[in-house]
């Protein structure tokens, strides 16, 4: 099936496409790396009549570090690139796996990360270990700048706290210290996860874990009594003793996630992937004797 006809337009500026947006209204749409929007239209799920394509715009795309050591990661840029990035690989190399196995090749070279954060389909890989990494989000928009923690972006289904005439301009990231890994694991049965935890292991003082579930539920969830029950352990356990001190909580918070059965798999099959997943992202956070 196509898409209705729309009109695209391509701004080289934040500001003229800000402006287009304020012109058109709820008639237009901005478009990323179009692998969710295209896809919508051609299936006529959406119609738009105007769509404004971000990716002449300087300054969306590209990845940098802050002079503060702040890793900065434009919005239009594609999951390959951020996979294949030598800041992202020396300095996040868990979110560089990640980014290599996100669906398949095609949506990995189209694909944003600014797009699919937007788009907000809850069986996505990038939202759940942005969570946990304590990363946040900037908007532009008219009234100028704004910057929204990862963890409150995603309000539910398809459904963001990016204002409609807002543009997702960059995702940051703090410096990690020496003392931290993160890894994210996840599962399904097609090119979307059924489920997917995030695991963020810091070994300063004091010692903490920053745990995160995503894909069952309409937004990622974090795992907090795991998180409590990290503070309590003793520092320096091996890893197979870490888990074992952990292994209840997670159980626990993962049978208070509300999810349902659906194509992906059942409710219970789910929560119990969610201990399987913790304990493969951990162990990879761990080191190993």
């Amino acid at each position: 099936m196509r898409a209705h006809r729309f009109t695209l337009h391509r701004p080289a500026t934040l500001d003229e496409a800000i402006a287009l947006k304020a012109a058109f209204g709820d008639a237009a749409a901005f478009h990323a790396g179009g692998t969710e929007l295209l896809v919508a239209l051609k299936a006529r799920v959406l119609r738009y009549e105007h769509v404004i394509d971000l990716k002449q715009i300087p300054g969306l795309k590209g990845i940098r570090v802050r002079s503060d050591g702040t890793l900065s990661i434009g919005a239009l840029t594609s999951h390959d690139t951020i996979a294949n990035d030598p800041l992202v690989r020396e300095l996040l190399p868990g979110y560089a796996e990640l980014s290599e196995q996100v669906a398949n090749i095609r949506v990995r070279i189209a694909g944003t990360l600014g797009g699919v954060l937007c788009f907000a389909e809850p069986h996505a890989d990038a939202p759940t270990l942005l969570c946990a990494l304590d990363a946040w989000v900037v908007l532009a928009g008219p009234d100028g700048e704004r910057e929204i923690p990862s963890r409150d972006f995603h309000l539910g289904e398809f459904t963001t706290a990016r204002a409609d005439d807002e543009i997702l301009a960059s995702i940051e990231i703090a410096p990690q210290s020496t003392g931290t890994r993160s890894a994210y694991r996840s599962f399904g049965h097609t090119e979307r996860p059924a489920v997917g935890v995030a695991a963020v292991w810091s070994t300063d003082n004091p010692q903490r874990l920053s745990l995160w579930a995503g894909a069952l539920s309409a937004r990622p969830v974090c795992l907090e009594r795991a998180q409590e029950a990290a503070a309590g352990l003793a520092p320096d356990l091996p890893a197979a003793s870490v888990w074992e001190g952990l292994r209840a909580a997670v159980a626990a918070d993962a049978a208070d996630i509300d999810t349902h059965d659906d194509l992906h798999g059942g409710a219970d099959y789910k929560r119990h992937l969610v201990s399987v997943l913790a304990q493969r992202a951990l162990s990879a956070c761990l080191p190993q004797p």
